[in-house]
């Protein structure tokens, strides 16, 4: 659902059938003449032109090792398909394709990638319409840490990185257009890809937020004028809940909460020394709101990965 009368963010290039330019495009292998066959193959394209979560998709996690080409880009000041306010400072992020990108469930997310030259670690910012599931897309000054540039293109691998260390905890976006009849908010800062988040107002209990492309969490018909109490769960089951969050759009509202371990633990550190870890930063053109009261909780609950 969009709010009444609100811009979006960041969104992609649109083409002139009204699809997103950025959107994998789709191979239909036709086999046999029949009526069901064909209403099959129609109902997918439809489904995959209309914005659907390719069938398995997934962020990379655990410690599952992927073999990859990696290119190259520069998103300029932007946030990417994920929305953010702009890129990391240390302009080290990365873009992939739908499968993994899967609906904005990788957004804010870390991978090590490893080419010749090295190991960088990079932040899953965008969705590379051009990437399948063995490509990614760098930015320049991550690719220039593991390839030449004049290659184009590096054979690498990659993994997730397993509670990355972060610069201080959750923070809070709320989006334009956000009222008390409708409620949307992008959680940053985060480290390992999100599985669920839920908000209250100040009556009534949790209501669960949806995840949107454009990795805003909404909830129909909204929670009323705020402040709001918002409970996080990334995929490994870790969970923090923050107050006070206001009703405030466009601002980056900090936290204490964290749901990432101070440091990786021996079973998910990465093999090459990481290099420093940076969260989106808010442009200077957005101000930052005062810091959040927060609750945290641990868990250890990793999910099964989707079978195929």
């Amino acid at each position: 659902m969009t709010a009444p009368d609100a811009v979006p963010e960041n969104n992609p290039p649109v083409g002139t059938n009204g699809t997103p330019r950025s959107r994998r495009r789709v191979r239909h292998l036709l086999a046999g003449a029949g009526v069901t066959a064909l209403a099959a193959v129609l109902g997918i394209t439809l489904a995959v032109r209309g914005g659907a979560t390719p069938a398995c998709a997934a962020p990379p996690t655990g410690n599952t090792v992927h073999k990859a080409k990696a290119s190259f880009y520069d998103a300029g000041r932007s946030g990417g398909n994920c929305s953010f306010p702009g890129p990391p400072a240390d302009r080290l992020y990365v873009a992939v394709g739908s499968s993994a990108y899967s609906g904005s469930a990788a957004c804010g997310s870390y991978l090590d990638v490893t080419g010749p030259k090295g190991t960088v670690r990079v932040m899953v910012m965008d969705q590379c319409g051009g990437c399948g599931t063995g490509k990614i897309d760098l930015s320049d000054e991550a690719f220039a840490k593991i390839a030449d540039r004049a290659q184009g293109i590096a054979q690498v691998t990659y993994r997730a990185v397993v509670n990355p260390p972060l610069d201080g905890g959750l923070t809070f976006r709320m989006k334009g257009g956000t009222s008390r009849y409708w409620f949307a908010v992008q959680v940053g800062n985060h480290g390992n890809p999100l599985r669920s988040v839920e908000a209250k107002g100040a009556g009534g209990g949790f209501r669960k937020a949806a995840r949107q492309s454009d990795n805003y969490w909404a909830v129909e018909g909204g929670l009323g004028p705020g402040p709001y109490r918002i409970r996080v769960t990334d995929v490994y089951g870790r969970q923090a809940t923050a107050t006070t969050i206001r009703m405030v759009t466009k601002q980056v509202q900090r936290s204490t909460a964290t749901l990432a371990a101070p440091t990786p633990t021996p079973s998910s550190s990465p093999a090459a020394p990481p290099s420093p870890s940076v969260a989106p930063s808010p442009t200077p053109s957005e101000s930052v709101a005062p810091t959040a009261s927060v609750e945290a909780l641990a868990g250890a609950a990793p999910l099964n990965a989707p079978r195929c």
